[in-house]
């Protein structure tokens, strides 16, 4: 697909990006149903704080007790298809030398012919579980935004991995976009979020043109929402607070939406003693997308 190319890598990593796992959740979905095979691995002495991602002890199938450490693999498809294919990039984000952690990985993505990148993000915001998952598409690659209509993002602040390995392959020529999730916050922290995965996975496929599989999302979706209406039915207080939330996003999403109707929503926000008041659906107070 012009734009993107038809090799494209899609990445995402366990941590701070990864909002209700949805973003890790998508690319895990994408390996499971897909045919891949290992092509690089970082050597995780370099990245990782093993006392903030610590090594996990199993059992193998012969019985033996295996450590297996924190890691970033990038994943090549095995079999050739028509039109666009995906390459994966995944593991835990790095605790340090990023820009070294970026450059080994973005040499092999040019040894792979790789045409273009897609970062997957999701982040808690002030959004409802009932209404449908909001996806920023964005780039800071001005041919990248004009091709797909996609924009560019005004955030400022501390980053993830995500931008510095998009910036990294812009710079190398390997134009870069990404997809961020907005998660409602009363559930991210407690829950996987399979709707806001079903989401990232829909948008993937309009930006690549590849073939995404879903497998059992729709389903698994319905029961995550229908999960969060019963905790939220014994609960008066967040039951109202779900409301005020639908009220706010269905502002913001009405065509005939003004200025002044936004304005007085977010009036009768603060008067019902919202805060620091409502950001755009989407749209979180600290904003994560890099």
């Amino acid at each position: 697909m012009e734009g993107l190319g038809r090799r494209v890598v899609v990445v995402a990593f366990d941590g701070w990006n990864d909002a209700g796992e949805a973003a890790s959740a998508a690319v895990s979905l994408l390996r499971e149903q897909g045919s891949y095979e290992p092509v690089f691995s970082v050597d995780p002495e370099l990245y990782f704080d093993y006392q903030y991602t610590r090594p996990q002890i199993s059992t193998d199938g012969e019985g033996a007790r295996v450590i297996r450490w924190p890691e970033a693999t990038l994943y090549r498809p095995t079999t050739s298809l028509r039109g666009t294919q995906l390459w994966l990039l995944a593991g835990v984000e790095p605790a340090r030398a990023w820009q070294a952690f970026a450059t080994e990985f973005i040499d092999v993505a040019l040894r792979e012919d790789i045409t273009g990148m897609v970062a997957l993000g999701s982040m808690m915001s002030d959004v409802p579980h009932t209404r449908p998952i909001s996806i920023f598409s964005g780039s800071d690659n001005e041919q990248l935004r004009t091709t797909l209509d996609i924009e560019r993002s005004s955030y400022e602040g501390p980053v993830g991995i995500l931008s510095v390995l998009g910036a990294a392959a812009d710079a190398a020529g390997i134009p870069a976009a990404s997809l961020w999730a907005s998660v409602p916050h009363y559930v991210a922290g407690h829950t996987p979020s399979p709707k806001a995965t079903l989401a990232l996975l829909d948008r993937l496929e309009d930006l690549t043109g590849a073939q995404v599989p879903r497998a059992q999302l729709a389903t698994e979706s319905a029961a995550w929402e229908a999960s969060i209406d019963a905790a939220a039915a014994d609960d008066e207080e967040m039951t109202e607070y779900i409301r005020q939330l639908e009220r706010t996003r269905d502002t913001w999403d009405s065509p005939e939406a003004s200025g002044d109707a936004i304005a007085q929503e977010f009036e009768r926000y603060l008067r019902r003693g919202g805060g620091e008041g409502p950001t755009k659906p989407g749209r979180d107070r600290d904003d994560p997308r890099r």
